[in-house]
């Protein structure tokens, strides 16, 4: 079967319920997970969903700045949520799918963007971040998610590679692209193993964004862009991943988020 997985951090979805349904009628990815719903789980737009056609919802809300949620065509076996950091965040859920798509794993993870200064000695945020980082690398290696077949996607916060900003010159001092932050990142990936999946279709010399910020003045022709969006596989479905798009031309839709939808679309 031909399978296909979505991430977006849509930044509120009761803002955005009408960017999503376009997203979701233009695009049809069977399963869609969103970051920074900020929504709590009473207030979720259920029924524009299910309208839609995605009746199976986890959600993992909350008031305020996070938030993360999985919109499904198949039914989940299990749902379960991990407050990393024990901070009582929602940042993570993780779903076992039902029917066609049996067993497999897929975890929706929000990380903490950080702040804006890149020392956690007086940055609480950016110590948050990668407390956060390095508690999803134990995870990683203690309870062997990557084992089967397993996807993770979200909003990382974390752009690894050179090519994945705008310049990297520039921004090797800036939150999400610190050394101290690709090295964790990376190694919460290796602690998998997990399989960078975007970066399968566009080599690692080649720029690749998923995110543009909101200050800049013409941001589709500044394209000053940074890969903040990942989809992970694990080894198991390396060879299964067949395509992966950023839906660039989101972020120029009417009151965008400032993160495209980025999709993978694999051969089960």
């Amino acid at each position: 079967m031909t399978f296909s997985i979505a991430t977006w951090n849509i930044n509120s979805v009761r803002l955005r319920i009408d960017l999503v349904t376009r997203y979701l009628a233009e695009h049809r990815p069977d399963v869609l997970c969103l970051q920074e719903t900020k929504c709590p789980d009473a207030n979720f737009p259920f029924a524009a969903f299910r309208d839609a056609g995605y009746p199976h919802i986890a959600i993992n809300g909350q008031k305020g700045y996070h938030g993360v949620a999985v919109v499904s065509r198949f039914p989940f076996a299990t749902s379960a949520k991990r407050d990393f950091c024990a901070k009582g965040d929602a940042r993570h859920l993780h779903v076992v799918l039902g029917d066609e798509a049996h067993g497999l794993e897929l975890h929706n993870f929000y990380v903490p963007a950080g702040g804006d200064e890149p020392d956690p000695e007086i940055n609480a945020k950016f110590a948050h971040k990668l407390a956060f980082v390095d508690e999803m690398a134990d995870w990683g290696r203690d309870e062997k998610p990557a084992a089967g077949r397993s996807i993770l996607v979200g909003d990382l916060n974390i752009a690894p590679l050179e090519h994945d900003v705008w310049s990297h010159k520039a921004l090797i001092s800036v939150v999400s692209h610190t050394p101290i932050e690709v090295d964790k990142l990376t190694r919460a990936q290796a602690a998998g193993p997990w399989v960078d999946a975007l970066r399968k279709f566009v080599p690692d010399d080649q720029k690749l964004y998923t995110w543009w910020s909101y200050r800049a003045f013409d941001w589709s022709k500044t394209n000053k862009g940074r890969r903040l969006d990942h989809i992970w596989v694990s080894p198991a479905l390396a060879d299964c991943v067949k395509s992966m798009r950023v839906l660039r031309d989101a972020r120029g839709w009417q009151r965008p988020s400032d993160h495209a939808p980025v999709m993978a679309e694999l051969a089960l």
